[in-house]
């Protein structure tokens, strides 16, 4: 049985943050692989800069390509409507019977989880991996298992911030996403 990371967001766009977490899960809980999930519509937030998603997936495989434990995974992108995990879940659990899930969390989503879609049938498809983060509880009524990663305090709205603002933006994501952003003159370039 394949233990497999599964890292969802919007990746709007994917930062050098997401990556560290990734890594460091996947080796805290030896996991085999990592898989990315850019959602359809985040049912938690409001899409204020939007971007197309063949333009978050490239950027998203930009990111992880030089990583062979790194996938991305588009079960979300080929749905319509809000990106509810359980939904989401269900579908992956029914292609890959096989594999054990592990649904990564920030530690600003530990306490919005009894909110969740169908949490309690969630509950029963996966297992939560917390990673905390400061001035967010990690205390939860559901079982969460906590990996304590290196705090990087770097948000997709930052950079996109900093690109609107003509900062550099170098080092907060891999190279060739930031070449990506320019070349396509996304977030205000």
């Amino acid at each position: 049985m394949k233990r497999i990371g599964i890292l969802g967001g919007t990746f709007n766009p994917p930062h050098t943050g997401h990556l560290v977490i990734a890594n460091e899960i996947l080796h805290a809980q030896g996991l085999d692989k990592i898989w990315f999930m850019p959602n359809q519509v985040p049912p938690h937030k409001s899409v204020t800069e939007p971007i197309s998603n063949s333009d978050r997936l490239a950027m998203l495989e930009l990111a992880i390509m030089d990583n062979p434990d790194f996938r991305v995974e588009t079960a979300e992108l080929e749905r319509t409507g809000p990106s509810y995990t359980y939904e989401t879940m269900k579908i992956l659990k029914d292609m890959y019977k096989e594999h054990e899930f592990y649904f990564i969390i920030g530690g600003d989503m530990v306490e919005y989880l009894p909110k969740w879609h169908k949490i309690e049938e969630l509950l029963k498809m996966v297992k939560f991996v917390g990673v905390s983060r400061p001035s967010y509880p990690d205390q939860s009524d559901y079982e969460i298992l906590h990996v304590e990663t290196p705090q990087m305090d770097i948000s997709s709205s930052m950079i996109r911030k900093r690109v609107k603002a003509g900062m550099s933006i170098r080092y907060l994501l891999p190279e060739p996403v930031r070449a990506y952003i320019e070349e396509h003159n996304l977030y205000g370039t």
